[in-house]
């Protein structure tokens, strides 16, 4: 077995499923063995969300740092690169992380942060990208898998999965059907960067 030199980070705001995907991706397809990669840590900046348990059932350590108890988005984000840092991370991966970040904390990961997007990016960044899709008569819609950089919701694209949108969709049905590919391409992206070294 090779020795683990690729900690992965993961950063939560709530039931953590695209997290669970990842986790559940390391272990079946054995990245220790593979890439000397581990999930190493889930990060939430909410207490007791489900997330948090799924990773404690995989024997994941764990940490809470609660946005409110801080003076400012700066100072949250400082404490939260201290969290990350101890476990010397190769990628820190957002997983339905409800924060937007600061450049400081952009810039101290470059090349290591990832994130995943309800849309076909560059289509419908920021928030209610399901109900944008459907009242603009979009017949695809999707998720994207990139970089994350100062701009939100823009940087280099690592992934996508295409979603048909059906006649009567709503939001939510339709957000149930991108989850399910989400599901299936963030561990892929992250395996694949994995696998480039």
């Amino acid at each position: 077995m090779s020795a683990v030199h690729k900690n992965i980070v993961i950063l939560i705001s709530g039931s953590g499923s695209n997290m669970a995907a990842i986790v559940r991706a390391a272990e079946r397809r054995h990245w220790g063995d593979r890439y000397g990669a581990r999930v190493a840590a889930v990060i939430s900046n909410k207490a007791e969300v489900g997330g948090l348990g799924v990773a404690r059932e995989h024997h994941i350590p764990t940490a809470v740092l609660d946005h409110k108890g801080f003076a400012s988005r700066e100072a949250f984000d400082a404490a939260l690169m201290t969290e990350i840092d101890r476990h010397g991370p190769a990628l820190v991966v957002l997983a339905g992380f409800m924060r937007i970040l600061t450049p400081g904390f952009v810039q101290h990961y470059e090349g290591r942060l990832i994130n995943i997007h309800p849309s076909l990016l560059p289509a419908f960044t920021g928030l209610n990208t399901h109900q944008r899709a459907i009242d603009m008569g979009c017949r695809f819609a999707g998720a994207t898998v990139h970089r994350v950089t100062a701009e939100l919701d823009h940087g280099d694209i690592l992934d996508q999965a295409v979603v048909p949108v059906l006649p009567g969709d709503t939001a939510q049905a339709l957000a149930a059907r991108v989850l399910t590919q989400e599901h299936i391409m963030y561990p892929r992206a992250v395996e694949q960067l994995l696998a480039a070294g």
